[in-house]
């Protein structure tokens, strides 16, 4: 019975966001809808806290081998809370000089600011650093010209890298800017490829996305789709 009522909760609620965006007289469903929707989204985030604590504490007790960076997520976790749940160094508005905490909880200058630009910002600066590490070493293996489109990829590949370099205007310095072959130099070559084929490409994966988007969703609609529900369907 609990599983039969959260199927027809999810389907009510999915063909009333449906019907709101087609027609005008269910406009209301749809924001009822998402009005709940937040609710669980925040009731959510609480359950995340609560499954991250969880993990982190677990480890801590046990001592696995890297348990010390579960000691800095609970740390950044707990520090960040309690600015944000508590609205830390938050002065009152101007306009509203008696009412507490009624200033700017993000504002620059501010702690929440601080973690923000001081912490999160670098250290998501440095996952992508190291990313770029991995993702050289992929292409380098990747990029072997086996046959007719991997050498297609290996060339196109090329001419974005140098284009995008100071080496690429160097090779192609010599062909004029006013001719007529002003777009086979490297850099407006890379604008070229990433503009027109990219695009192209771009677009094609975007539609497919929206179709296997549309299907899923309506095997979650017509109830055929059940793992959402957890293990058993």
């Amino acid at each position: 019975m609990k599983r039969l009522v959260a199927l027809w909760i999810t389907t009510i609620a999915g063909l009333a966001l449906v019907a709101s965006a087609f027609i005008p007289a269910t406009r209301a469903w749809g924001e009822t809808v998402a009005t709940w929707f937040s609710i669980l989204a925040s009731v959510a985030f609480i359950l995340g806290g609560g499954n991250l604590l969880k993990i982190h504490l677990r480890r801590l007790s046990d001592r696995p081998a890297g348990w010390g960076y579960s000691a800095v997520i609970l740390i950044g976790f707990f520090v960040t809370l309690w600015v944000g749940l508590f609205k830390v160094g938050v002065h009152p508005n101007p306009m509203y000089p008696d009412v507490a905490y009624s200033g700017e909880t993000q504002g620059v200058g501010s702690p929440f600011w601080w973690l923000y630009e001081y912490a999160f910002k670098p250290l998501t600066s440095t996952m992508f650093a190291l990313l770029a590490f991995y993702v050289a070493s992929a292409a380098f293996r990747a990029f072997r010209a086996k046959n007719i489109e991997a050498t297609l990829l290996l060339v196109t590949a090329f001419i974005i890298l140098l284009g995008r370099t100071f080496a690429g205007v160097v090779l192609t310095g010599w062909i004029p800017e006013d001719s007529m072959f002003a777009g086979l130099r490297l850099e407006n070559l890379s604008v070229y490829v990433m503009q027109v084929f990219n695009t192209a490409g771009t677009r094609a994966i975007i539609i497919g996305i929206a179709l296997g988007i549309a299907s899923t969703s309506l095997k979650i609609l017509l109830g055929i789709d059940r793992s959402y529900l957890g293990s058993g369907d």
